[in-house]
């Protein structure tokens, strides 16, 4: 199946942020979410508590770490360890699911 955006079933999950659209879906263990981008979409450093996996639905993420700066597209998947600053944009528009693992269940 194709389509231009999230599913209407996947945008009437819970909203997540207000700097970027993002719907989760709360699981054991682990958060969920859909997120789309903007065309020029800056997030800066930070960090979390959770082990997060995500792959790239749409578009291009381009994720730095430790100073390294790598570009992911549909189908690429990346990590990002638990405690690990990172930072992300997006210079068109991207779309991606993204899970954030708590530490119990990121083994």
């Amino acid at each position: 199946m194709k389509w231009k955006a999230f599913p209407d079933r996947i945008k009437a999950l819970e909203p997540f942020s207000n700097r970027f659209d993002a719907f989760r879906l709360a699981a054991d263990g682990c958060d969920v979410l859909f997120a789309t981008y903007p065309a020029g979409t800056e997030i800066e450093a930070h960090s979390h508590e959770t082990d997060n996996w995500g792959v790239i639905t749409k578009g291009e993420m381009n994720i730095t770490v430790n100073g390294k700066e790598t570009s992911y597209r549909p189908g690429d998947w990346y990590h990002v360890a638990a405690g690990v600053k990172h930072a992300a944009h997006c210079s068109v528009e991207t779309e991606e699911i993204e899970f954030w693992f708590s530490e119990e269940t990121s083994q």
